[in-house]
């Protein structure tokens, strides 16, 4: 088991984190081919903007990580009724929520922008950029949906595939809309709005095979269960909604302390964060499915096998990725000063060094909110989520710039993420001596009627068998 574990661990990881990587590349590519295009401003645009496609971003995962995992939880206890319904719940709330969205970009970008904090030297590019990122909304969140479910129905490579190939074509792109065409912050928008749709094109190929195990079905909607969905894809949607909300107030105080230079130079750390954190987030969401398998058939010693191995891989990267931007700060940052602006490099090589420290820890809380939400945990998702989005990091943010200026707003990073990874640890360990199921089959170690044995749970737990030999062959991780 311990073989099955780690095989399945390595896959499915592996798969996520390239593709999650792929898909930071989004905004990592604008922000390249936008410091070219139109310098520091366009920077401070494009960082004002950045929040809202985190709002969206955000919504596409709750629907689609919540829905994928009650998906995998029903597929491992063989609730094949509940199974099938899932897909058209959330897609039906994909379809309300980025319509919504559309209409606001088209009849609002502007006043938007200017309450996301843009003043008049910026206000047009923001707004430009924005009405497209709204309009595409649709997009970006049945991507997001269709991503999570193709990879939960046991298709991680496509799902991988699909998330490179799409931020392949946005860097591409960006360069023949910025460089060639010269079109500017609208031709970033257009480029990363397109984006999501080459990756559904590679998506559709999984759809259309034999071994699609969802798709849209005739029924009447069911909100209960779309609540289910949605409390299980919370953590996912705090984390997106959060890292905007963070954007902004972090905006605002180095605004403060260095006008729309220092916007500029955190739209840089920001930018560079997404990718570092696109990491953890691939890591996340590569152990939910398996965890989300193992929690339906019972099996707790796999669930916390797969934990610390998620845990040790975020460690390690980590460390990794540290080491190398605190050496190598000055030249990763010039990648975006094509200006030789020797105020914005001075600030964000200082603030590099200082706020990427709290990746160190980052990454543990992401897992952990990760692992709880994928065993049906999301009371504790949702807290972790909290904390490490809201509840600590904001305070902390206005207290320590108070006291040391923008050195305080860098700091901030690292000192909320070691409070959170705290609780987090903490919390794990508190959960695994006084939990004893938590809503799960009522499985003992070792019960040789359980699901991997050809066993069923009991009670109101009953289901038929799990492990005739075709079906776990075909759902085997």
């Amino acid at each position: 088991m311990e073989q099955g574990v780690g095989k399945a661990f390595g896959k499915y990881v592996a798969f996520n984190v390239m593709g999650a990587l792929g898909l930071s590349c989004y905004i990592l590519a604008d922000t390249y081919f936008v410091a070219a295009g139109a310098g520091a401003e366009g920077l401070a645009a494009l960082n004002l903007a950045i929040p809202v496609y985190s709002f969206i971003n955000g919504l596409g995962l709750m629907t689609g990580m919540g829905g994928a995992t009650a998906f995998a939880i029903a597929g491992g206890r063989a609730d094949d009724g509940k199974k099938r319904t899932i897909f058209t719940q959330v897609a039906c709330v994909d379809l309300v929520i980025s319509l919504l969205f559309s209409a606001g970009g088209i009849f609002f970008a502007t006043p938007l922008s200017a309450a996301l904090g843009a003043d008049s030297q910026v206000l047009e590019k923001t707004s430009v950029y924005l009405r497209i990122l709204m309009i595409f909304a649709p997009m970006f969140m049945f991507n997001n949906l269709l991503v999570c479910f193709v990879r939960n129905d046991g298709n991680p490579k496509r799902s991988m595939a699909a998330m490179v190939l799409g931020s392949l074509s946005n860097i591409v792109l960006d360069y023949v809309f910025i460089m060639v065409f010269h079109w500017g912050m609208f031709g970033a928008a257009v480029a990363t709005g397109i984006a999501p749709i080459v990756s559904m094109a590679v998506l559709t190929g999984h759809l259309r095979s034999g071994s699609c195990g969802f798709g849209l079905r005739r029924g009447r909607l069911r909100p209960r269960l779309m609540a289910e969905c949605a409390a299980l894809g919370m953590s996912s949607l705090i984390v997106e909604v959060s890292a905007g909300v963070v954007m902004i107030v972090f905006n605002g105080l180095a605004a403060a302390a260095a006008g729309n230079t220092g916007i500029a130079a955190y739209g840089v750390l920001a930018n560079l964060a997404l990718v570092i954190t696109s990491i953890f987030t691939g890591i996340g969401q590569g152990i939910q499915p398996i965890l989300s398998r193992f929690y339906g058939e019972g099996n707790k010693p796999a669930m916390n096998q797969v934990y610390g191995l998620a845990i040790a891989a975020s460690a390690a990267f980590a460390l990794g990725i540290y080491a190398v931007c605190a050496v190598f700060a000055r030249p990763v940052v010039g990648a975006f000063n094509h200006q030789g602006d020797p105020v914005l490099e001075a600030i964000a090589v200082r603030g590099l060094r200082i706020y990427f420290a709290g990746f160190l820890f980052a990454g543990v809380n992401v897992v952990t909110a990760a692992f709880f939400s994928a065993v049906s945990q999301p009371g504790r998702s949702f807290a972790v989520s909290m904390l490490r989005g809201f509840v600590v990091i904001l305070p902390m943010a206005f207290i320590l710039a108070a006291a040391l200026g923008l050195d305080g707003v860098w700091l901030s990073m690292p000192a909320s993420e070691l409070v959170v990874a705290v609780f987090c640890l903490i919390l794990y360990v508190w959960g695994k001596r006084t939990a004893s199921g938590d809503g799960g089959p009522p499985y003992q170690k070792g019960d040789p009627k359980g699901p991997l044995n050809g066993g069923v749970a009991v009670g109101k737990h009953a289901r038929r068998p799990v492990c005739e030999k075709k079906l776990y062959e075909k759902h085997s991780l």
